[in-house]
């Protein structure tokens, strides 16, 4: 069990023992954030292994998590008491019986909307599941959901590259991206108990999640990408040429060369982005293969370890 904290000190106490009630068996981890309250003691009072992340965010400390915590199946969740802990069962057994690499905890489909008091929350998290929706073209619910659960696969092969709170759909995406096996499970939402005050900047935040989903596809997708960026320039070259085509048919005389060289500029800029998109592509596939042989030696790796 994962618990990624920042001044959680009035609600983390309450987590650890929820979590602990309906999964007995289960290591609770308690990773703090620099905080400035009394989250590290509460923590380690209500029975939680205690460690800490120096590097601000929440990213960074997913990072660290993945990184040395050794499980056969892992389940996070935040410290704010937004997440009710009898849904970890179900959880756990979508990964350890029906061979399940990302559960998540969907929000959107139950309570998030009635029990949110941030409309522009609610916005915010509309706008980037249709957005990665189309773009990946899936049915996923919920994106930007912090309780999760995962195989040990997808933790010790997961690239952590963001920072902050854009860790979730960073981690969507990637699942997407190398057909892990996902599973949505509805979840009761409950928005923060009075006095616990929310770490998440809703446009700030909001910006670096959509700045993420731009860059994610780049590096994914190239392909579509650049390709769409080719079409979009060859478009506006032709737009601008035609004019001065017409001109010449009408007159015999080119009367806007200005007009003309920029027509050709951005033609040669989307014949550019077309083979940048290709050239992308192709190392992206080579990289997709060389995940899943990674991903091969790591099964046989623990299959030579549990014998």
């Amino acid at each position: 069990m994962l618990l990624p904290c920042y001044n959680e000190e009035k609600t983390i106490g309450k987590v650890v023992r929820d979590f602990r009630e309906v999964l007995p068996e289960a290591d609770i981890y308690v990773y703090d954030n620099n905080s400035t309250d009394r989250t590290v003691n509460v923590a380690a009072e209500a029975g939680a292994i205690v460690r800490h992340e120096y590097v601000q965010g929440k990213g960074n400390v997913i990072r660290r998590m993945f990184r040395e915590v050794e499980a056969d199946c892992y389940i996070m969740a935040d410290g704010d008491d937004t997440y009710p802990a009898h849904h970890a069962p179900e959880m756990v057994d979508q990964i350890v019986n029906r061979q399940a690499d990302m559960v998540i905890g969907d929000r959107l489909s139950s309570t998030y909307f009635q029990q949110n008091k941030r409309p522009f929350h609610n916005v915010g998290n509309r706008l980037v599941r249709g957005l990665i929706c189309r773009l990946w073209h899936t049915e996923v619910k919920d994106i930007m959901t912090g309780y999760r659960a995962f195989s040990r696969p997808f933790v010790k092969l997961f690239p952590v590259m963001s920072g902050q709170f854009e860790i979730e759909t960073e981690m969507t995406i990637h699942a997407l991206d190398k057909r892990f096996r996902l599973v949505e499970v509805p979840i009761d939402y409950r928005d923060r108990p009075e006095g616990s005050v929310s770490k998440l900047n809703t446009f700030s935040d909001g910006l670096k999640v959509l700045r993420t989903i731009v860059t994610l596809f780049k590096e994914y997708r190239p392909m579509r990408f650049f390709g769409w960026l080719a079409v979009l320039l060859a478009v506006v070259a032709v737009a601008m040429f035609v004019p001065v085509l017409v001109d010449y048919f009408h007159t015999g005389l080119v009367m806007r060369f200005p007009t003309l060289f920029v027509a050709l500029f951005l033609f040669l800029a989307a014949l550019q982005s077309l083979f940048t998109g290709l050239c992308l592509d192709v190392m992206v596939e080579k990289d997709r293969k060389g995940y899943e042989l990674r991903m091969i030696g790591f099964e046989q790796k623990k299959q030579v370890c549990e014998k």
